[in-house]
């Protein structure tokens, strides 16, 4: 990784002050926290690929509890890179502009993870507070490609 995309994800990462940073940071955001893979929680089926010249997820639309803990199970049944973006609906938009000037940053968040074709991964999180939220692929021209869904929580 060279200086100047060290520098980028330090700035990225100190814009967006509402995504908990860092595998086991307890910090709370508006959308939630971290949740405890020991713990249990609820299984959530995301697939991320491409249909007719459109990028999505499915489901597109998710209803939560508050106070339940999600595993999120993703898969990436597409033919390129994926990524899930938990957060608000705010903080993804302006992430998508950073990720436009930046298009190779990864994640090593607890609310976001980059999947290559194929693959499969996870994120346990616990949706603490009531609202609307989104989550989206913040790889540049997915999201408006159509890959994006929205989490809601009551």
């Amino acid at each position: 990784m060279t200086f100047k995309m060290v520098l980028a994800a330090a700035v990225l990462v100190a814009g967006l002050s509402g995504v908990a940073h860092g595998h086991g940071d307890e910090h709370e955001t508006v959308y939630g926290k971290p949740g405890d893979p020991k713990k249990p929680a609820r299984i959530v089926q995301v697939v991320m690929r491409e249909q007719d010249g459109r990028m999505i997820f499915i489901p597109d639309r998710i209803r939560i509890r508050k106070g339940e803990q999600v595993r999120f199970q993703l898969r990436n049944n597409g033919e390129i890179d994926h990524e899930f973006v938990v957060g608000t609906l705010e903080e993804n938009l302006k992430h998508m502009k950073e990720m436009q000037k930046n298009p190779d940053m990864e994640h090593d968040d607890p609310n976001a993870k980059r999947l290559k074709p194929k693959t499969a991964g996870e994120i346990v999180w616990q949706f603490t507070k009531a609202g609307t939220f989104d989550f989206s692929c913040m790889i540049p021209g997915h999201r408006e490609a159509g890959m994006f869904g929205t989490i809601v929580v009551d």
